[in-house]
C-alpha cells in the first residue's frame, strides 16, 4: 500500500506522476482572502470616504498625481497597506515594504541601496512603506529623514498609535498625517457581500450569520475576511451549501467565537461591564471583564473604558478613581499580558466600590446645550486681560479683586459669570464621597457671598 493510500489520497502510479518543468515555478500557496480581495483601484476601496471619497484630500492627491510622504494612522484592518500600494500603482512607482516589528537598520540600508539603483535606472523615487512605524526607535526613524528630504523615498508610515507621541517630530513634519477609521457595520456588510460574490458564490450566508460576522469584525476588514475564509473553506470541505449562525460559531476561531458566545453582542458585554461598575457590583464587573479578555478582547480597550467610567460615573465623588484607572492602563502597557491584567482587574473593582457621581458630567452636558442656544455674552470688564496700556485705559481688568489677597483667599461677593447669569448654577454636587465635602465647601462660600452683598461689599452690575 502506498503512502498516498494510507493518508486517504487517490492512488496514483508513480510512473504517471509528472514532475514540474524546471522552467515553471512551483504553484504558490493560496493567498489569504484579505489579500485576494485587496483593492486594485481607489473605487474598489470600502470605507475611508473622508479620505478617498469625491473631493477628499487623498483622492485629490491621487487625481492630481501628487505623491507625497504620509503617515496613515488608524486601527488594524482599515486599509493602511492598501492605500500605500495603491499610491505606488497609481504613479507607477517601485514599492518596498518594511515591517518595523521584524525589520531593523539592515532593512533600511537595503531599501536605500535598492531605491538608489531604481532612481539611477528610471529616475523615479521609491515608495517605502513602513508598517507599525511606531515600533522603530528614534534613531531608526531618523535614518529615513535624509532620503525623504532628497526625494529618494516617498515615505508612507502605518501606525495604530498616535503619531504625535510615537513618530519623531522631524519625520512627522515632513509627512501628511491621515487618520483612518474603522469600517462601519454597513461597510463591513458590503465587504462580506463582495467576498461571497467573488470567492464563494456557490455558498449562502444567512442574515443572522452575516450580522454575527459584522459584530465579530468590529470594523476590522482583515479580521472579518479571515473569519469568513475559515468558515467558507470548511463549508466547502464538508459540502455544506449554507452557513448559518450555528456553523459560523463552530468554525470561527475561538478568539473570535467567544465574543459572540451564545449569541451575545460584544458591545453588549462592555455595556454590561460599564453598568456593573456604575451599579457598584465588583463581582459582575470582574465577570464581564474576564469574559471579554477570554474572548481575545484587547485589554487596552478595557483600560480606555475604565478611564471613561472613572470620569463619567464616579467623577468628584472619588477623584482618585481617574488616577487609579490611568495608572492601571500604564501598568498594563509596561507589564503586558497576563500580569498587567491584574492592574485592570484591581481598577475595575476599585471603580465598582467607589462612591458615584455624574454631577460634573450632567453640568457639562447642560452647559453645552445652554451655550449652543444662548447668545454670545461679553466677558465682564473686570475679568478681561489687559496686556497693553490702551486696554487698561479702556477699563479692562479695572476693579478686579485678586482672590489670594482676600481673607481665606476668597473674594466674597465677586461676580464671575456674564451679565444676566448671576447666581446661575449648573454643577450641583452630590452628598457622596469627596463631593459631599465639596458641597459643604460651596455652601459656606455661598453664605460668605450673601453676607458680603448684604453689607454692600459685593460687586454690582455696572461696576465692570
Amino acid at each position: 500500500m502506498s503512502e498516498d493510500t494510507l493518508f486517504g489520497s487517490d492512488p496514483v502510479d508513480a510512473s504517471q506522476r509528472k514532475a514540474p518543468a524546471p522552467s515553471q515555478p512551483a504553484k504558490p500557496i493560496l493567498q489569504p482572502l484579505a489579500e485576494r480581495l485587496r483593492p486594485r483601484t481607489l473605487d474598489d476601496v470600502i470605507g475611508q470616504k473622508k479620505l478617498l471619497g469625491p473631493g477628499a484630500p487623498l483622492r485629490v492627491a491621487f487625481e492630481n498625481r501628487r505623491p507625497h510622504s504620509m503617515i496613515l494612522w488608524g486601527p488594524p484592518g482599515v486599509g493602511k497597506t492598501t492605500i500605500a500600494r495603491l499610491m505606488a500603482d497609481a504613479f507607477d512607482l517601485p514599492f518596498i515594504a518594511i515591517s518595523a516589528v521584524l525589520g531593523g537598520v539592515k532593512d533600511i540600508r537595503d531599501a536605500v541601496d535598492q531605491a538608489k539603483r531604481t532612481l539611477s535606472a528610471t529616475g523615479k523615487p521609491t515608495v517605502v512603506f513602513v508598517d507599525e512605524v511606531h515600533r522603530f526607535s528614534k534613531s531608526q526613524q531618523d535614518a529615513f529623514l535624509p532620503h525623504v528630504e532628497s526625494g529618494l523615498f516617498i515615505f508612507v508610515g502605518a501606525t495604530t498609535e498616535n503619531p504625535s507621541f510615537e513618530v519623531v517630530s522631524a519625520l512627522l513634519s515632513r509627512s501628511t498625517v491621515y487618520q483612518l477609521e474603522s469600517l462601519t457595520p454597513a461597510e463591513t456588510g458590503e465587504l462580506i457581500d463582495r467576498a461571497m460574490e467573488r470567492e464563494f458564490a456557490e455558498l449562502h450566508l444567512t442574515p443572522e450569520a452575516r450580522e454575527i460576522l459584522i459584530t465579530l469584525a468590529d470594523g476590522d476588514a482583515r479580521r472579518c475576511l479571515n473569519a469568513l475564509d475559515v468558515s467558507c473553506t470548511m463549508a466547502r470541505e464538508r459540502r455544506i451549501a449554507q452557513i448559518d449562525a450555528s456553523f459560523l460559531r463552530k468554525t470561527t476561531p475561538a478568539t473570535l467565537r467567544r465574543f459572540d458566545k451564545g449569541g451575545d453582542n460584544f458591545y453588549d458585554q462592555i455595556s454590561a461591564m460599564h453598568k456593573s461598575v456604575r451599579g457598584s457590583d465588583p463581582d459582575a464587573a470582574l465577570y464581564w471583564m474576564m469574559r471579554m479578555i477570554d474572548g481575545g478582547c484587547d485589554p487596552r480597550y478595557i483600560a480606555r473604558r475604565l478611564m471613561r467610567m472613572a470620569v463619567e460615573d464616579i467623577g468628584l465623588a472619588d477623584p482618585r478613581a481617574a488616577t487609579v484607572a490611568l495608572e492601571a492602563a500604564e501598568i498594563f502597557e509596561r507589564l503586558g499580558s497576563p500580569e498587567g491584567e491584574l492592574a485592570l482587574a484591581q481598577a475595575a473593582v476599585y471603580l465598582a466600590c467607589a462612591p458615584k457621581s455624574n454631577a460634573v458630567y450632567t453640568a457639562m452636558n447642560e452647559l453645552r446645550e445652554f451655550i449652543r442656544k444662548d447668545g454670545t455674552r461679553p466677558v465682564p470688564m473686570h475679568l478681561r486681560n489687559a496686556p497693553t496700556k490702551l486696554m487698561k485705559d479702556l477699563g479692562y481688568k479695572e476693579g478686579y479683586r485678586y482672590a489670594h489677597d482676600e481673607p481665606g483667599a476668597f473674594a466674597a461677593g465677586e461676580i464671575y459669570l456674564p451679565e444676566g447669569l448671576e447666581g446661575k448654577r449648573w454643577y450641583v454636587p452630590t452628598d457622596r464621597g469627596t463631593e459631599a465635602r465639596i458641597a459643604e465647601k460651596l455652601k459656606g462660600l455661598a453664605a460668605l457671598n450673601e453676607k458680603a452683598r448684604a453689607e454692600g461689599r459685593g460687586r454690582k452690575r455696572g461696576q465692570g
